[in-house]
């Protein structure tokens, strides 16, 4: 059982002669990796997970941690990180495609952990390139349209997007109003979509629109299509190192071979939401275990009334609540993925483990920075960003709300939602 490895200590800041050395703060180091597992649910892993594992781990030790703090608040989209993941096989989500190496549930798990520990915005790209739009493809598109589609996507050399959300439906989606009307050769699109991630950097959308039977279908849309219209949104406090867009699609016409044949009604679109919902679960353990990380290093080398903030009773109250919430994500998205490679994952079960681990990683992000102080809200020191970022997962593929109706009615047997 691993709890936490020795802190490193602050390195110590080079003082002026004659400058009152007391007066001058210490540079913290506040990045390693301490590898957190009271519960002892990573020493089972296979040899393969854990490469896996191991990848995403140096790669965010490597090139994310960095560069990142830098493009979050400047709120660019550092696609070449993108490009990085494709190249190393970390982009897909789990998905088979022709040509990989298998990658299990676990696997892809550990993955989304260990690059949302890096930073939410990368986890996001692999949660909107592989856990959506490559999803799409593999469960509702033709052996053409896979053949082509997803080894592309799976390398980075396609950006993909998933075009679900409107901006009058969020979490009622299933009442989507963007239209599909069938035209020579194809459909014409026409609607709005907002929050798209990957929706304005020229890649592919899978748009959900509802056809003339009155069911929802997907079509694959190229952004350089004729009315197909994305601005990037700005001034948001969350995320900010990955570009979400507002569409607007007006008479985009898609030939009848981007149709994906297997998506026919709200039920397939549900396929794919279904399986993200674990993901994000693991996205919010990478968020927590990062900002836990944190506050243990700097416990350690803060100094405060002489002695080091790790020495007071109450901090080290803290640490152990931020420990014990952390093992009751960990043993969650474990048990939930073994579930998963059984093939007995049950929707409220998948929405449990998200309702649940979001919610925690908030309480730690929120402990972690009330122990750094003022420091606390400094994006160098993490945890500002993960406690930001934190909120957008605790929103997206359905809200707190949408969660906790889901496992009511599975408790009562009422549906609550209308």
């Amino acid at each position: 059982m691993t709890i936490s490895a020795p802190a490193p200590t602050a390195s110590p800041t080079e003082v002026p002669e004659g400058f009152p050395a007391g007066t001058v703060e210490p540079a913290y180091i506040l990045t390693e990796a301490l590898d957190p597992d009271p519960a002892a649910v990573f020493e089972g892993l296979s040899a393969e997970d854990r490469a896996y594992r191991d990848r995403a781990r140096a790669f965010v030790q490597d090139e994310v941690l960095p560069v990142i703090t830098g493009y979050w608040e400047r709120g660019e989209y550092p696609l070449h990180l993108v490009k990085r993941l494709g190249e190393l096989d970390l982009l897909r989500d789990g998905i088979p495609v022709q040509g990989f190496a298998p990658m299990s549930t676990m696997a892809s798990g550990l993955v989304n952990m260990e690059i949302s520990r890096g930073d939410g915005s990368i986890g996001t790209v692999i949660a909107v390139q592989g856990g959506l739009a490559l999803r799409s493809v593999a469960l509702c598109g033709s052996e053409e349209q896979k053949l082509r589609l997803l080894p592309a996507l799976a390398r980075g050399e396609e950006y993909g997007a998933f075009a679900l959300t409107e901006p009058t439906h969020g979490s009622d989606s299933v009442a989507l109003e963007t239209t599909a009307v069938a035209a020579a050769g194809g459909f014409l699109l026409n609607g709005e979509k907002k929050w798209i991630g990957n929706g304005s950097i020229g890649g592919l959308t899978v748009v959900w629109a509802r056809a003339e039977d009155g069911q929802v279908h997907g079509y694959l849309v190229p952004q350089d299509s004729p009315g197909y219209q994305a601005t990037t949104i700005e001034g948001k406090s969350s995320l900010r190192a990955i570009w979400q867009a507002h569409i607007r699609l007006e008479n985009v016409f898609v030939p009848a071979e981007n149709v994906l044949p297997g998506a026919n009604s709200f039920k397939d679109t549900a396929r794919v939401l279904l399986a993200t919902r674990l993901g994000v679960a693991w996205s919010a353990v990478g968020h927590a275990t990062a900002c836990y990380e944190t506050a243990v290093q700097y416990a350690a080398q803060r100094q405060q009334f002489g002695r080091p903030l790790a020495a007071s009773q109450i901090v080290q109250e803290r640490l152990a609540r931020m420990l014990s919430e952390l093992a009751t994500m960990q043993l969650m998205v474990v048990r939930m993925t073994r579930l998963d490679e059984a093939g007995n994952l049950s929707p409220v079960e998948a929405s449990l483990a998200k309702y649940t681990c979001t919610r925690t990683a908030r309480s730690i992000a929120s402990n972690a920075r009330d122990l750094l102080g003022g420091n606390g809200i400094l994006l160098a020191n993490r945890v500002a960003r993960h406690m930001a970022d934190i909120e957008a997962i605790h929103t997206y593929e359905g809200t707190e709300t949408v969660q906790a109706l889901i496992i009511g009615r599975s408790i009562t047997g009422i549906s609550a939602f209308a």
